[in-house]
């Protein structure tokens, strides 16, 4: 099976390319701006035209992909996520080589979901920012393409290489530095939030399966639990052997977007902006007790995020197998070589 990836380099993308990469079945092409990139291409300034040409060449039977933008204005945003579907969308409907899409989508595109609650693929979307909106015009371009495609709706990613901007990766920051510099306690913000944190690993395995199904439409990837960032902080601590205090500063209520929508960066809720941050070279605490962001969850998720899996497990044959504590211990191992 010949399989284009779009997006091998990223966080997602790497992960799914060793696991494609494992299959002897496979035959692997990588598509991306990168000069590391078996063919570049830039999906959000390049034609259809281009891309049909090289797709009529290469006819791949799987077309993967993975590429987006996490970050950035509306402007930017539309760009990477929404055009650059629409250039695929339109590049396999021209090209006679038949290939399946599979598109990774996010769980910012639900938005905000009631505490309690596990979100289903036939939920009605809601995304509370500019991010949510970008990824679910491209989940509905290839919904309304007639291509033979699935979307895969990745829930909160985890594990090995988590960026250092999410809000595990600042948690993982912050404790380097308390435990570098000798500090006793670790005051953090904004750890109220639940999410559906699935290991990337897992989400690399959802995806190889999605490519050798006859799936279609929408698919839920996560774990089907919700895990508040305070429980999250305590299993990283105790990974880590971090022996000092962990203080949960108060969350304002009643502010601008108080559990609702809001806008920002995915996957930072309020408090936790600074944690790791690079700008300076601040104690623990004054980076985790950081002045607060506008809104308490810009990725427009809302308090409570958790999703329903019964649709991967019944039409990808699919479960998660790494809990989230292998998952922390591994964004520790990370940490813990820039001590």
């Amino acid at each position: 099976m010949r399989v284009l990836l779009i997006g091998a380099n990223g966080y997602l993308g790497r992960y799914v390319a060793d696991r494609l990469l494992a299959d002897p079945a496979v035959q692997l092409t990588a598509l991306g701006r990168g000069d590391d990139a078996d063919v570049r291409f830039d999906l959000a300034t390049g034609s259809p035209g281009a891309l049909t040409r090289f797709l009529d060449a290469v006819h791949p039977g799987v077309v993967i992909n993975c590429a987006g933008a996490t970050r950035g204005g509306a402007r930017e945003l539309t760009r990477h996520n929404t055009v650059a579907v629409a250039t695929i969308c339109e590049s396999l409907r021209r090209s006679g080589c038949g290939a399946r899409l599979v598109q990774l989508g996010c769980s910012a595109e639900y938005g905000p979901s009631q505490p309690g609650s596990s979100t289903a693929e036939d939920a009605v979307p809601r995304p509370g920012g500019p991010y949510g909106v970008s990824k679910l015009a491209a989940t509905e371009l290839v919904l309304g393409s007639g291509l033979d495609a699935v979307v895969l709706r990745v829930f909160s990613p985890v594990g090995p290489g988590t960026p250092a901007g999410s809000p595990l990766g600042r948690l993982a920051e912050a404790m380097r530095r308390a435990m570098q510099s000798g500090d006793g306690e670790l005051k953090l913000s904004g750890l109220g939030v639940q999410r559906d944190f699935v290991d990337v690993r897992d989400v690399a395995r959802a995806v190889h399966a999605a490519s050798l199904s006859a799936a279609q439409g929408v698919v839920n990837i996560g774990t089907g639990r919700a895990v508040r960032l305070r429980d999250a902080a305590a299993v990283l601590a105790r990974v880590a052997g971090y022996g000092g205090a962990l203080h949960e500063l108060d969350v304002p209520h009643g502010g601008p977007g108080h559990g609702g929508p809001a806008h920002g960066h995915p996957g930072r809720p309020q408090g936790l902006a600074a944690i790791g941050s690079p700008r300076s070279e601040a104690t623990a605490e004054q980076i985790a007790s950081a002045a607060p962001q506008p809104y308490p969850y810009p990725d427009g998720c809302g308090a409570w995020q958790q999703a329903d899996v019964r649709t991967a497990r019944d039409r990808l044959g699919w479960r998660p197998r790494i809990n989230l504590e292998e998952s922390l211990a591994d964004i520790w191992m990370e940490a813990a070589c820039r001590i």
